[in-house]
């Protein structure tokens, strides 16, 4: 990114990249995440953007691991199905052990989707975690992992949308630091 663009919280440093998106793509691709990563990648701004790669496996392989580990901040999208995404689930774990102590941000983003389901997992977000539970044979302590990661970035401050306001470009804006 160019001397002078964008905020304090992108920089050219150290990492790989400025954003790594943490988003359930069914719900939000065609949306607010296309529109954030378009005006995200025409400021200059280094984006991971995950397309497909973990619907092919069973498990977060190691570069996007990585690629979590190497961005400075992470836009997590929570959506209605959100929480019905292992994959998601395990890449928030991940998103937010990186960042402890360390001078990075989490930035939420709630599309369609209250706070509170997510802090509280109630609604939508309890329903996953008791089908995973249940169906998936997850164990209780992934399960307690994804629970304190939930409640812990719903505890941070974001923004709440909801989809039928994708022209609302404050929101994309403030995340791309205009």
């Amino acid at each position: 990114m160019a001397e002078g663009q964008g905020t304090s919280f992108y920089s050219t440093g150290e990492y790989a990249y400025d954003v790594f998106l943490n988003f359930r793509g069914a719900d939000t691709r065609e949306g607010f995440t296309s529109l954030l990563l378009n005006h995200l990648k025409e400021r200059g701004i280094r984006t991971f953007f995950d397309e497909d790669s973990l619907r092919r496996g069973k498990q977060i392989n190691s570069s996007l691991l990585r690629a979590i580990e190497e961005s400075r901040v992470a836009v997590v999208v929570f959506s209605p199905n959100y929480a019905s995404s292992k994959y998601c689930l395990d890449e928030l774990v991940h998103i937010l052990d990186c960042c402890k102590g360390i001078d990075r941000l989490v930035l939420p983003v709630f599309v369609d989707v209250d706070p509170s389901q997510v802090r509280h997992q109630s609604g939508a977000y309890g329903e996953a975690l008791d089908k995973h539970e249940k169906q998936d044979h997850v164990d209780k302590q992934k399960l307690q992992r994804w629970r304190q990661a939930l409640t812990d970035a719903a505890d941070l401050s974001g923004w709440h949308i909801q989809q039928g306001y994708l022209a609302n470009t404050h929101t994309i804006n403030a995340i791309s630091g205009q």
